[in-house]
């Protein structure tokens, strides 16, 4: 069944987090293409997902960024005041929209774990920023958008455990540092090991594979894993980072995955987690195909899996 008929004329079973001013920041010639998140709502919407199945995130609070990020960070960047190294490292041109940008897509994980906490499920078309340290930004990643929201749930008492399942092509180093002492959090991450981050803070678990390993050893990878780490670990809630830059043809790695490898792939961590009925917050990450609309097939099928996962655990 296609994606259409997947969608039109039924009653969809979970809502996205999106915001209009996500597509809005002025990233110059830049590889990553910050217009997919619209192109992924325009298409969504031509499917026929209705305009109220969609939230409007709210910018988080400071108070809720302090719990991961230094005061000096958020300082500096409301400020502006970053020396060239620092925005080397970050990757990034600096402009206060940047800065408005990553404000507003915590607020959106945060409402999508929320949302997920109560539903059971729910997509962020966003987010998924997972190279930000506590201290600075790196590879794209200016805040910590999984890392805040997980730290606010916990200690708001709405989670004692969770899980971070990270299937972007690069390895987490930012959330697998902000959370190596830190036992009530599972952090996994499926990645290159030839690419950036060239160093990689060990998570509680790191599968590394190597420049065109493909669909087979990757996904082989995954099923050895999933779901026996959720048996295991037992968490209230899973964020999974499901980046589509696994994919083959993508300008920043080698792995190779078809699109259809890719789609397995979320239906071993999304359909694993749901029949085990842990609620799974949705999170897209990098993806930078050399035709955009490849990454914008990638994250749809990650929501057909989504659909299809929800209807059969409702």
């Amino acid at each position: 069944m296609g994606i259409i008929q997947l969608i039109l004329g039924k009653k969809f079973p979970f809502k996205f987090v999106y915001s209009d001013e996500y597509w809005m920041v002025d990233l110059g010639k830049h590889v990553f293409p910050i217009k997919k998140y619209r192109m992924i709502y325009e298409k969504l919407l031509a499917m026929g997902v209705k305009k109220e199945n969609f939230l409007v995130p709210e910018p988080v609070s400071d108070d809720d960024l302090l719990l991961i990020h230094t005061p000096k960070y958020i300082k500096k960047l409301k400020t502006g005041t970053f020396s060239q190294a620092e925005i080397q490292t970050l990757e990034l041109p600096y402009s206060e929209d940047l800065a408005r940008f990553a404000w507003l897509y915590v607020g959106g994980t945060v409402l999508s774990a929320e949302r997920a906490l109560t539903d059971g499920l729910c997509v962020h078309i966003g987010g998924g920023f997972h190279h930000a340290f506590p201290d600075h930004g790196e590879g794209f990643c200016v805040l910590n958008d999984v890392a805040v929201a997980l730290e606010k749930l916990n200690r708001e008492g709405k989670i004692r455990k969770a899980m971070i399942v990270d299937c972007d092509l690069h390895q987490g180093n930012g959330t697998a540092a902000i959370f190596a002492k830190k036992d009530y959090v599972f952090t996994f991450s499926i990645h290159q090991m030839d690419i950036y981050p060239a160093d990689k803070p060990a998570s509680t678990m790191d599968v590394g594979l190597w420049s065109g390993d493909g669909d087979e050893k990757y996904l082989a990878a995954l099923e050895e894993n999933f779901p026996r780490l959720y048996r295991k670990f037992k968490p209230d809630l899973v964020f999974y980072i499901a980046g589509s830059d696994p994919l083959d043809d993508d300008q920043l790695g080698g792995l190779r995955l078809t699109k259809e490898g890719l789609e397995a792939r979320d239906t071993i961590v999304i359909e694993g987690a749901r029949r085990l009925r842990i609620p799974i917050a949705v999170v897209f990450a990098g993806g930078y195909s050399r035709d955009v609309q490849d990454s914008v097939a990638v994250h749809i099928n990650t929501i057909k899996v989504a659909q299809r996962t929800a209807r059969k655990f409702a």
